[in-house]
């Protein structure tokens, strides 16, 4: 279920909205959105792109499991629930005094650990199912 608030984005989907914005940024940051992207959908095919808080990619399945967001110095992925995840690859770099969220910040010229990412994605999924059922 997609809730839009702004009227400015009319009937446009996540999805559409999600492209715009990664080529509105027109730079390294929306390479890095995209990738992100792709990795998460490649770790989880039946994954739901949302559009939040004014502007922010969303991706659900059977609850959040992490955003993307860009800065102007950096790209950020929040996992909802990454606290409660093993990162044996040390992925998270952020966010990590909570004890709820954790996030990445991937910065120009960094390379992404695709394969490590897809494992944290299945991971917060499986979780999400498990808190699900319960």
């Amino acid at each position: 279920m997609s809730v839009e608030k702004s009227g400015s984005h009319g009937s446009k989907s996540p999805t559409e909205l999600i492209d715009e914005r990664v080529a509105e940024l027109g730079d390294w940051r929306g390479e890095m959105l995209s990738q992100l992207r792709t990795v998460v959908k490649d770790a989880d095919p039946e994954v739901v792109e949302e559009w939040k808080w004014r502007g922010v990619p969303a991706w659900y399945h059977d609850g959040l499991i992490c955003t993307g967001e860009t800065y102007k110095d950096h790209v950020k992925t929040t996992f909802a629930k990454g606290a409660a995840l093993k990162d044996p690859s040390g992925l998270f770099n952020s966010s990590l005094d909570g004890n709820t969220r954790r996030a990445i910040d991937f910065h120009e010229g960094e390379k992404m650990d695709e394969e490590a990412l897809k494992s944290l994605v299945r991971a917060a999924v499986t979780l999400n199912k498990s808190k699900a059922k319960s």
